[in-house]
């Protein structure tokens, strides 16, 4: 029995609305593409710039639990800062963020990140001091890397010590772009 999409979108919305769903997502558009957008109930845990639904139902699955569906409302908050944040109105997210997955080390160089102000840069050896292990640029970068909730924890703020654009899990066209929103090359 296949249910109407009327029905269809009640049932995911009731399921949200209860709490019932360890993870809730949906797409939204953007000047980078199309972005994947997961949320739980303690806030956004992952928004990935490879779309593709069923790696990233699985990805959510394995990390957040088997409960999840595509429940576009329950990401509208998110989407809406988004495209502030992308028509140049936004300067700082308000959402909250789910951190749950990220351990010690790179849970403090997410939080440093955080921190970091829209139209400016640092470094990864910067983030590494203020996350209290000065030498561990590399492992910033990792950090960096890994990242699941970018834009909103602005891994793209972050550049060589030189100033120079290096890495970005999203491509560094991508990075290069989001910079240049925010007036910062």
């Amino acid at each position: 029995m296949t249910l109407s999409p009327d029905l269809d979108r009640r049932f995911r919305e009731a399921a949200a609305a209860e709490g019932l769903l360890d993870v809730s997502y949906d797409l939204a558009d953007s000047p980078l593409g199309p972005l994947l957008v997961a949320r739980t109930q303690r806030g956004v845990c992952r928004i990935s710039f490879d779309p593709e639904p069923a790696r990233a139902e699985e990805e959510l699955a394995r990390a957040f639990g088997a409960r999840l569906l595509r429940v576009p409302r329950a990401v509208d908050d998110v989407r809406r800062e988004l495209e502030e944040y992308f028509e140049g109105e936004r300067r700082g997210f308000e959402v909250t963020v789910d951190l749950r997955l990220a351990r010690d080390f790179s849970r403090r160089v997410l939080e440093q990140l955080a921190l970091v102000p829209y139209g400016r840069t640092t470094t990864y050896g910067t983030l590494a001091t203020q996350a209290g292990r000065p030498r561990a640029a590399r492992a910033v970068g990792t950090v960096m890397n890994r990242n699941p909730i970018p834009i909103v924890l602005p891994c793209h703020r972050v550049v060589g010590s030189t100033g120079a654009l290096v890495g970005y899990g999203g491509g560094l066209e991508r990075k290069r772009q989001l910079l240049a929103l925010e007036g910062a090359l």
